[in-house]
């Protein structure tokens, strides 16, 4: 089955130096597990795993000074 017929969402996840982490998925979940696979183990440290927000394409420009 294609992974288009499920929606996945942006996510954005607050970080412990006050960015934020950009992750794509089908949840915030989904969107972490995908984080792990690029990032390294003391770069998802960093990651305040319940704290986030969700976002859609639009919203990206008004976030993108957050991002690190």
């Amino acid at each position: 089955m294609s992974s288009f017929s499920n929606p996945h969402f942006m996510y954005l996840f607050e970080m412990k130096s006050g960015k934020q982490k950009l992750a794509y998925g089908e949840s915030p979940e989904d969107a972490l597990n995908i984080l792990r696979i690029r990032l390294t183990d003391e770069e998802m440290a960093e990651i305040v795993a319940d704290h986030y927000i969700k976002i859609n394409q639009r919203q990206l420009q008004q976030y993108i000074h957050h991002l690190g």
